[in-house]
């Protein structure tokens, strides 16, 4: 049973957190995720492709990662929208864009909780790592649900909490003793300490999926990736 949530996610703890770390937010995350984040992207494109000319919308976008590994999977040939309620998180993601000649990309600041988008838009509404920093996570489920079309999907990549395996057990306790350490001493911030407690009091698994049902997704389906680090969602709208 997931617990009752005793972090502060109030929008300026968050949006003042992820705007302190912005300047070495891709660096650390790639150094204390081995790069597997990068796979991890991927992967969620492969198993969820755009379709050509088809609008596809990131939300908690931070620096782009997801938005742009839609991009590429597209070949240039879908147009993305990322959203970000943090300023300094979209100055990052679109010096990126830039730099890769993402004509198509855009970048857009938005409160998840409170999408400035029609409804049933676009094909894929996607998140990474972000559902749980939202303070009303349902909140931004019910727009992304809003703004996908029927038939589209709803993409949620996010860490869950690890299998009860040896490797499990050993990165859960990389994952609460030593990445927090590794984070405020590369970061010069106690951001880091977040990210486990967050991850701990969030639903994961089945508990998440039904999440989903409840809000109305139908053909609702998860994969975990690397001993249940981190975990794909997948839900589609249903067509009218």
């Amino acid at each position: 049973m997931m617990s009752t949530t005793t972090i502060d996610k109030s929008a300026s703890r968050i949006r003042g957190m992820f705007g302190a770390i912005a300047p070495t937010y891709d660096s650390l995350n790639h150094l204390l995720s081995c790069n597997v984040d990068r796979y991890w992207r991927w992967k969620t494109t492969q198993l969820v492709p755009p379709e050509a000319g088809i609008p596809v919308l990131d939300v908690c976008t931070g620096t782009g990662d997801l938005a742009l590994a839609y991009w590429r999977r597209g070949r240039g040939q879908v147009p993305v929208i990322g959203a970000d309620f943090c300023s300094d998180m979209l100055v990052l993601a679109r010096r990126k864009a830039a730099r890769l000649g993402a004509r198509n990309v855009a970048f857009v600041q938005a409160d998840a909780q409170r999408l400035p988008f029609a409804d049933n838009y676009f094909q894929i509404v996607s998140v990474a790592f972000g559902l749980r920093n939202i303070s009303d996570y349902r909140q931004g489920l019910t727009e992304m649900v809003r703004v996908v079309q029927p038939g589209g999907r709803v993409v949620i990549l996010e860490f869950s909490r690890p299998s009860q395996s040896l490797a499990g057990r050993l990165y859960r306790w990389y994952f609460r003793r030593l990445l927090p350490c590794i984070g405020q001493l590369l970061s010069g911030t106690r951001a880091y300490y977040y990210l486990p407690a967050s991850v701990l009091e969030f639903p994961d698994g089945e508990a998440l999926a039904n999440v989903l049902r409840q809000m109305g997704l139908v053909n609702v389906w998860y994969r975990p990736f690397a001993f249940r680090i981190a975990t794909l969602y997948v839900g589609s709208k249903p067509k009218t």
